[in-house]
């Protein structure tokens, strides 16, 4: 199921071994845990990354330390940084469903448009004693070979809104013709085909850059991430708050 790291990925992930034993060398720790996300200090990943570090490192008496890598300092893009989950290379990866579809497409449900009615319905389904939870851990697991867990599902930004540089959206006809950036997976550019949008799927460290230059026209992203990114310095005006879709963190271990 799994390809090989490419060899930058795997240059990084060499380099990530080597100064995470070189730290718990230094502070004592006995086991070291390399996490990632591919996001910003100004993102809620990392947020719950950090929470995350003090956690097991306190709880642990400083036994297991836990060395973060934000951004793409160890893979660049969701198949990468799941490969390097499924070798070992990566300890724990937080991902949104888009990031991770490739590898496992039953992530997807979470992106079914309008599928939970607020936040009190999400957290319920959603929480780690769920069934649907329970579901989808085991579905990791087998369609990973055991070599990946799904630790638990949390947020990362709230609700999916359409946002655009180009107009006012108040009714579907007016996403006709913008280009929509979306990820690889089918869900998501289905909904904006369906809306007459053209789904464009650029990498998330990319997106500020493409709204500069016009590739995308738009985006489908909560409030937090929008602000977090500094997106509207980049023409980013106009926000439907449609709240189409939860966005759930997915926190992958090895």
């Amino acid at each position: 199921m799994f390809k090989g790291l490419t060899s930058a990925a795997l240059a990084a992930a060499l380099l990530a071994g080597s100064t995470a034993a070189a730290f718990a060398e230094a502070h004592g720790t006995e086991f070291m845990l390399r996490a990632t996300a591919n996001s910003n200090e100004n993102d809620e990943d990392y947020d719950g990354l950090v929470v995350f570090k003090n956690y097991v490192e306190q709880a642990s008496n400083g036994k297991i330390g836990v060395e973060m890598f934000i951004g793409t300092q160890l893979c660049s893009n969701g198949a990468e940084c799941m490969q390097g989950v499924a070798d070992g290379s990566i300890d724990v990866y937080v991902s949104t469903s888009g990031g991770t579809s490739g590898i496992f497409p039953f992530v997807q449900v979470l992106d079914l448009p309008y599928l939970m009615a607020d936040d009190r319905v999400a957290e319920e389904v959603l929480a780690n004693d769920s069934d649907f939870t329970d579901t989808m851990q085991q579905m990791v697991r087998d369609g990973s070979g055991d070599a990946i867990r799904l630790m638990t599902i949390g947020n990362t930004g709230g609700w999916r809104n359409f946002a655009n540089t180009k107009r006012r959206i108040a009714t579907p006809s007016d996403m006709e013709g913008l280009k929509i950036r979306t990820v690889v997976a089918d869900l998501p550019q289905e909904l904006v085909k369906a809306l007459g949008a053209s789904p464009t799927p650029i990498p998330w460290p990319e997106l500020f850059t493409s709204f500069q230059t016009g590739v995308v026209e738009g985006s489908k992203n909560g409030i937090t991430d929008i602000m977090g990114m500094k997106f509207p310095d980049a023409g980013l005006q106009y926000i439907t708050l449609d709240g189409h879709a939860y966005m759930g963190a997915l926190w992958f271990m090895n």
